[in-house]
């Protein structure tokens, strides 16, 4: 069976598919949106694998597929929920010039109809395939907060993981992401009349604006760590000093030593203004995404599997991040960019190019298929020792 003729044969019902999946407006959090794709996914996925839903309070339904098999054990991560409320778009579906646009097909509604299709790809040839583990969350735009623990037993339980989130706009894989996170400054200062006795006062907008200035300071444009206050609100009247001002910061940062440094030069802000009290919460939703060698010697087997497509695969360090930066940071060598080609993700510009769709279904079905030979056949040394190691922490 060639598997390439395959997925391509069979696009018009893959759209189709695609297309009543797009048609289900699923933001995160919308749990009857939810329900009903899970419900469509579920459907799709009858007789194909044991297919189980576990709830995720105020998010909905995960889907969680197994399927037995032999050498690896590979987990697939896709997220069901996007950024989109229902109404975003005037036109909620439309295909022109070779691309389809909607919400969330780019991200990931394409990628996730890539799990069908390769469990009755691999029902249909007879092809060997390692353990699989697939999980389909409802919350992975808000950080996966509800889904994390049962992603990251999944992870600890997997050699692989393969995440079906898009590719670039221009087809490459995805081998590093930034760790993200955000802070909430609160700047407290003390209220005065501004014209009767504005000495008696701290003015919180002075006192934000120099701390702005010093986020800005823990930035490293070399080392692509970024702070972006980018949300600030306080005072309440033009003729009062403002005794309260709230920042709120997204910082991303490429590497776990990177993600420490920032962490705690936030931690450590001090007051400039006499009388200034600061407060900083916040956290970091996703750790850096690092590539170890094993996910390293993932993407080199995947380039291999994609020459055989006529893909020319490359792999990209990206500044969004996704579950693959929680496997990632778990030990888990993992693989991201494994859905659909296109561009405009969380804009209306969303869309896939459609023809690009068979070649990467294909090349997801032949690098699962490949991963049936047990890790320790073709890992580098370092890598295996590097996969052991893991397995006992």
């Amino acid at each position: 069976m060639n598997t390439l003729h395959y997925f391509a044969e069979r696009l018009p019902q893959a759209l189709e598919e695609l297309r009543a999946l797009v048609a289900i407006d699923t933001p995160t959090g919308d749990v009857a949106g939810v329900e009903r794709a899970a419900d469509l996914l579920a459907t799709l996925l009858d007789g194909l694998g044991t297919v189980e839903r576990e709830p995720v309070a105020s998010f909905g339904p995960l889907l969680r597929i197994r399927r037995p098999g032999t050498g690896g054990r590979v987990l697939l991560l896709g997220h069901v929920d996007t950024v989109w409320p229902p109404g975003s778009w005037a036109e909620p579906l439309r295909e022109r010039d070779g691309r389809l646009w909607g919400p969330g097909v780019y991200d990931m509604k394409a990628g996730l109809m890539f799990v069908p299709w390769l469990l009755r790809w691999l029902e249909d040839s007879g092809r060997e395939h390692p353990d699989l583990e697939i999980l389909l969350t409802p919350d992975e735009e808000k950080g996966s907060t509800g889904s994390r623990p049962r992603i990251l037993a999944a992870a600890a339980a997997a050699d692989f993981a393969l995440v079906l989130e898009p590719a670039t706009p221009l087809g490459h894989l995805k081998l590093a992401r930034k760790g993200s996170g955000e802070f909430t400054i609160d700047v407290i200062g003390r209220p005065a009349h501004q014209g009767v006795a504005p000495e008696e006062g701290v003015n919180a907008v002075v006192e934000a604006a120099h701390q702005v200035l010093r986020m800005l300071e823990l930035q490293d444009a070399t080392a692509g760590t970024t702070v972006g206050p980018n949300i600030i609100a306080g005072g309440s009247a033009s003729n009062t000093v403002a005794d309260r001002v709230t920042i709120v910061v997204d910082v991303r940062a490429w590497t776990e030593r990177e993600r420490l440094r920032l962490d705690a030069g936030l931690r450590q802000l001090a007051p400039i203004t006499a009388g200034a009290h600061l407060e900083v919460r916040g956290a970091w939703n996703r750790p850096p995404m690092e590539p170890s060698a094993a996910a390293i010697e993932l993407f080199a087997r995947a380039r291999g599997v994609g020459a055989a497509l006529g893909l020319t695969l490359e792999h990209a360090a990206w500044g969004g991040s996704s579950d693959g930066n929680l496997t990632a940071a778990a030990g888990t060598p993992t693989l991201d960019g494994l859905g659909a080609v296109g561009d405009g993700a969380h804009t209306l510009g969303e869309h896939v190019v459609v023809s690009e769709l068979p070649r990467r279904m294909a090349l997801l079905a032949e690098l699962v298929a490949s991963l049936a030979v047990p890790p320790d056949e073709w890992l580098s040394a370092d890598a295996r020792v590097e996969l052991r190691s893991r397995s006992r922490t």
